[in-house]
């Protein structure tokens, strides 16, 4: 079982995550999570926050020589701007200064419902954690399961969809492309006119003091079938990736497949008809069971079926606004403006590799369940026997 557990404020000390689960045997090393972490910063449409944190991780437990152990994980992300913050986060007493209290809550994040919540009147309680920054460290906690992904052939990418209304034009266009557009891309949009316009709007959102979401799209390709289960609700894959997906801040909705667009669509043009060949030079992945249309996005029943895992998700506007909207101090009860927080204007570049960490850690878990082992020899041993179960089905 792959479970993990992050902790860290978005200016305290540092973010930590403890993984357990990982098989022992698997080549790791910190800079596999670094190019994950840069993947994640960079982005048209950042704030001022990028300027400041470069942000490299340290494994602290969990590796010898190059090699996991088998044992729990550790890993830290020191915030740069921590020195700027030491007073206001120390987690000492005698630091307390009502004068730095945040009191006014933004509309559409987690301030006000979480202060009632935690009985806080001081807001930065609530906004520290509840900030995106906390992703940094699910973004490494996800490239260590792209690691153990990729041992069994399995890819994760992204790219956005749209952004503020405008749309790429991604359909017919070979996947191949779309991932390798997206790299190349400030907003990881595979159609450059697209992007072109993009960048336009979201200069002139910045202008106006506003923000903007959009829409991107997380894939995995070279998933076997078998993958999570139909016999408990929380045993399916799709529900589990569904709210993996949904657990990233400013995520307002998901689809698995061509999702909302099937309400379009009779039964006959939506459900992919199912074909077979038998198995070329005795290898499953190219003969076997198999589709002609995805329109399931690789999932049916809650497992997987050979076909790739297709996720999209709408990331909304950032609630934090230059132009700030109307809101209520907590304190005074009188109306205000919401806070102002250093932000960005547009995350969905981001929150695409964020998804990516994501999907990588639920199917990374699911394929540790299905091929049980303590190590990844044996991992690899229980896969390879079932790829043969598979042939000769």
């Amino acid at each position: 079982m792959l479970r993990y557990l992050t902790a860290g404020e978005s200016h305290g000390k540092a973010l930590v995550a403890i993984v357990e689960g990982i098989p022992s045997g698997l080549s790791l090393c910190e800079e596999d999570i670094n190019i994950e972490l840069k993947r994640r910063q960079v982005g048209y449409g950042r704030g001022p926050r990028m300027e400041i944190e470069r942000d490299r991780v340290e494994i602290i437990s969990g590796i010898r020589w190059g090699k996991t152990l088998g044992s729990p994980f550790a890993i830290r992300i020191e915030n740069l701007d921590w020195k700027n913050w030491k007073d206001r986060m120390s987690i000492y007493p005698g630091y307390e200064n009502k004068d730095v209290a945040v009191t006014m809550p933004r509309p559409g994040h987690a301030d006000i419902a979480g202060a009632l919540k935690y009985n806080q009147k001081d807001i930065r309680n609530i906004l520290e954690r509840a900030s995106a920054r906390e992703t940094t460290v699910r973004v490494a906690v996800g490239a260590v399961a792209k690691v153990i992904l990729r041992e069994f052939g399995i890819n994760i990418h992204s790219f956005v969809i749209s952004i503020g209304g405008i749309r790429a034009e991604i359909n017919k266009r070979k996947l191949e492309d779309l991932i390798n557009a997206a790299e190349k891309s400030d907003l990881r949009c595979p159609d450059p006119d697209a992007e072109k316009k993009m960048k336009e709007k979201i200069h002139k959102i910045q202008n106006e003091g506003d923000s903007l979401g959009g829409i991107f799209e997380v894939l995995a390709t070279g998933v076997p079938v078998g993958l999570g289960s139909h016999v408990h609700w929380d045993r399916k894959l799709d529900g589990r990736i569904a709210g993996a997906i949904m657990s990233i801040q400013a995520i307002k909705g998901v689809e698995i497949g061509i999702g909302f667009e099937a309400e379009q669509l009779p039964g006959s043009k939506f459900h992919d008809q199912i074909f077979y060949s038998p198995p070329e030079n005795g290898q499953i992945k190219k003969g076997g069971f198999y589709r002609r249309s995805n329109n399931a996005g690789g999932i049916e029943g809650g497992i997987s079926n050979g076909e790739t895992i297709i996720v999209k998700a709408f990331m909304k506007p950032i609630s934090t606004l230059y132009k700030p909207l109307n809101s209520v101090d907590i304190i005074t009860k009188e109306k205000v403006k919401a806070q102002v927080e250093r932000s960005d204007i547009c995350r969905v570049p981001s929150a695409a590799v964020i998804g990516e960490a994501a999907l990588a850690i639920e199917l990374a878990g699911s394929m540790i369940e299905k091929f049980s082992g303590d190590s990844l020899e044996e991992m690899k041993r229980n896969f390879l026997s079932y790829l043969e179960y598979l042939k000769n089905f």
